[in-house]
């Protein structure tokens, strides 16, 4: 039974942050909203111990749909970066703020970029394009990142510096304006440099929030040496281009790992 732990530990975990802030916030939204992203999370790590091929994209469309369509379309909240920007700026911990301090700021200290591999609904639609294995290497325009993070905060602090009316509406649209343009962005770019997590890389604001904190994830690929054989095959499968033969911090693209478990199902020693 050893080898079910995890699933019941991430089940833990979600079960713990939903619980706690449905007393806190008194609204069993919560409890149903964290029991629901983690039985969906903790079915697809049972399903990967079973070796199924799709366990990875089955948690993907699980979570991703359910929060670009339920809670971005139809409860119309803004779960992108605009949205956490608008509720920190008002002061309600509520949706967005919730949202980024439990995936995106604090969760990865436990599971490092796995929102990436498992949640995100950009990515969820680039992973369906056929460069699931970087064709090209990896290019130094990460610095984009930090531009559109830029942009968001400014967009948002202009907002309320204007003093706009009706800006939760402004939001919504900015929700659906922003998805549209990010998918566009993301598949070009998948098709340029023939490799589907492109905008991951290199444009999603998102990674300024991921990358510190996963520096210091708990879970984390870790290799045996004394089984690995050196073949590389793990580098070459890596959607994200992380070295996790090296098992220390300052690994190569370290803080990219989105524990999509390639590396583990190809590896042919079974030493990650």
């Amino acid at each position: 039974m050893k080898q079910y732990r995890l699933p019941f530990i991430m089940l833990a975990i979600f079960e713990a942050v939903a619980i706690s802030l449905w007393l806190t916030k008194d609204n069993i939204f919560y409890l149903f909203n964290f029991s629901y992203i983690g039985l969906s999370i903790s079915l697809g790590v049972f399903l990967f111990i079973k070796k199924y091929k799709y366990a990875r994209r089955i948690v993907q469309l699980l979570v991703g749909l359910y929060m670009l369509i339920y809670l971005g379309l139809i409860c119309q909240e803004n779960m992108q970066i605009e949205g956490f920007w608008y509720y920190l700026f008002t002061g309600v911990f509520e949706a967005a703020t919730i949202h980024y301090a439990v995936a995106k700021i604090f969760g990865p200290l436990i599971f490092g970029r796995g929102w990436c591999g498992y949640a995100c609904w950009t990515a969820m639609v680039l992973d369906f394009l056929p460069y699931k294995i970087p064709q090209e290497p990896r290019r130094k325009i990460g610095w984009i990142r930090y531009i559109t993070f830029a942009v968001s905060l400014i967009f948002v602090s202009a907002l309320f510096l204007a003093k706009v009316g009706n800006i939760e509406r402004i939001m919504f649209w900015a929700f659906i304006i922003g998805n549209i343009v990010y998918y566009g962005i993301g598949i070009a770019l998948a098709f340029t440099f023939k490799d589907n997590r492109a905008f991951c890389k290199y444009i999603c604001p998102i990674t300024v929030f991921l990358k510190p904190m996963s520096y210091l994830s708990l879970i984390r690929i870790k290799c045996d040496k004394e089984k690995c054989v050196s073949c590389g095959k793990c580098k070459q499968v890596c959607p994200m281009n992380v070295d996790v033969t090296d098992n220390s911090k300052k690994r190569e693209n370290g803080t990219e790992c989105i524990l999509c478990m390639e590396c583990v199902r190809n590896c042919p020693k079974k030493a990650l």
